[in-house]
């Protein structure tokens, strides 16, 4: 048995390396890469994504997992050598149902849409990427149809970032959520909105950059094992357990867009430095949903980097790398300024009480284009028509409407936003579950000391890396499923005594 599964792992390690070089070369695209290689770069992309298909689903993977289904069951659930069989047996049942054809023409199809979208959004040019958007919406179609028996067509695709999830599941906690945040949200805009100008002064580039680095250095993150680029979109990217790459983009009117994408991405990157090294070049060797590497993000960016206490450790040194322009601003109005709760257009830079109503317009439209119920061609209309009614505003243009999100450009359509709000929701309870078992841990933050929570969070959550679904994983760290109630808690806690709710 221990030759069948070093056999096996052999397999796996060559998959592992494939997926890592074509990382590799996306993260090339979208940072460094010329415009003149975009159509070289699908194609290199598509042929490593076949390679990967091919070698996952070679029947020699399936005997090897067969024979080693009497040793899986010897062994306790949670050991790595049964963990790493169940879930490579799970990722090998679902891709051989999938042609290598299929996946390469998908990948190529990405790249080139990607490259699309990034000419096409500066320019306000839906039209030029519809035809690219209909193809992917097809493409995402053919994926789901590999998977018959579905309850809905986007089921497949949502398993695909957060196994064990459906659309009926899904929607049943944004319809719970959305009770009792459009009375929240309702309530604080009722009032007048806080002053943020202290954030829209000039912020030179490099000194953002250097005090976001210092920040997310502090937190936890590991330049040994990763680095820092500009890009269009913000993303955490890796290619082993020894090399975890984040980007940012740099406003230079806006202090916080560049500081709080680094404290963002760094979430993601610690989970993923976090992993034990034993699981390197493994299935178990990356986040285990899309829900719950979210809700780390989410979690440092939100629960720990807008916090109070985070910036009374934090403000006089930012005040000290921007005198002039935050000198004179007293800690409150700053500490007001970025949690400023307004109806606005753009998901990424939207407040934490509105910013899920960004998200179940987004995955909703999913659904309807999926369903067949929306069209390409009419998702513009539609999408200003939502926003008007949902949060008040009408974008002016597509650049920040349906063109503001890479994901639909670069990816399939289906599953790929849900993971925004199970993440705030499950980095409450979370953040919850180590308070209570170190009540210290506001104090220590307040002091820019952050190894007790990381390291409850390496626990917990990130040394298991995929060895247990995001259910199993939460019950084991928390002790119940998910629950919507810490992340209102926090929410009304937080905004009530910001706004002075009752």
């Amino acid at each position: 048995m221990d030759t069948k599964l070093q056999e096996l792992k052999r397999h796996l390690q060559e998959v592992s390396d494939l997926d890592s070089a074509a990382a590799l070369l996306n993260w090339d695209q979208t940072t460094y890469m010329p415009p003149g290689g975009a159509a070289a770069r699908g194609r290199q992309i598509a042929l490593l994504a076949q390679l990967s298909h091919e070698k996952l689903t070679d029947p020699a993977v399936g005997k090897l997992l067969d024979d080693l289904r009497s040793y899986e069951e010897s062994l306790p659930y949670d050991s790595d050598d049964a963990s790493l069989i169940r879930v490579a047996r799970r990722n090998f049942q679902r891709a051989v149902k999938v042609p290598a054809s299929f996946m390469a023409a998908l990948s190529a199809h990405m790249a080139e849409s990607y490259e699309a979208w990034a000419k096409a959004r500066p320019q306000n040019d839906f039209a030029s990427v519809r035809p690219y958007l209909e193809k992917t919406l097809d493409l995402s179609r053919q994926l789901a149809n590999y998977f018959p028996g579905y309850e809905h067509i986007a089921d497949p695709l949502i398993d695909y970032l957060d196994y064990g999830m459906k659309a009926s599941t899904i929607r049943a906690i944004f319809s719970e959520l959305r009770s009792q945040l459009v009375p929240l949200v309702e309530a604080i805009t009722s009032q007048p909105p806080a002053d943020d100008s202290c954030l829209h002064r000039t912020f030179p580039e490099a000194q953002q950059i250097a005090f976001g680095t210092d920040v997310i250095r502090c937190l936890g993150y590991d330049f040994e094992r990763g680095r820092l680029d500009k890009t269009h979109h913000p993303f955490m990217t890796k290619f082993s357990l020894g090399d975890v790459r984040i980007t940012t983009r740099v406003d230079e009117q806006d202090l916080g867009n560049c500081l709080f994408s680094m404290v963002h991405e760094a979430g993601h990157a610690m989970y993923e430095q976090g992993i034990r090294m034993e699981l390197e070049a493994t299935p178990l060797a990356g986040g285990t949903s899309s829900g719950v590497h979210e809700s780390q993000s989410r979690l440092w960016e939100n629960i720990v980097g807008r916090g109070r206490g985070f910036w009374e450790h934090f403000y006089p040194k930012l005040q000290a790398a921007f005198p002039d322009q935050l000198g004179s601003v007293p800690l409150d109005t700053f500490y007001r300024a970025i949690n400023k709760v307004q109806r606005s257009l753009i998901r990424t830079e939207a407040d934490e009480v509105t910013y899920n109503l960004h998200v179940m317009l987004r995955f909703d439209f999913e659904l309807m284009m999926l369903e067949g119920t929306l069209a390409v061609r009419d998702l513009p209309d539609a999408w200003h028509a939502r926003y008007k009614a949902d949060l008040g505003l009408r974008a002016s243009d597509d650049k920040d409407g349906v063109l503001q999100d890479v994901h639909w450009y670069g990816g399939y359509i289906g599953g790929v936003f849900q993971g925004y709000t199970l993440g705030n929701i499950l980095s409450a309870q979370f953040y919850a579950a180590a308070l209570k078992a170190h009540p210290e841990i506001p104090a220590q933050i307040a002091r820019g000391e952050f190894g007790t929570l990381r390291g409850w969070l390496t626990e917990h959550v990130y040394q298991h890396g995929s060895k247990f679904t995001a259910s199993e994983l939460l019950a084991r760290a928390t002790g119940g499923p998910l629950n919507i109630e810490p992340y209102i808690h926090y929410l009304r806690e937080k905004y009530g005594a910001l706004y002075k709710l009752n």
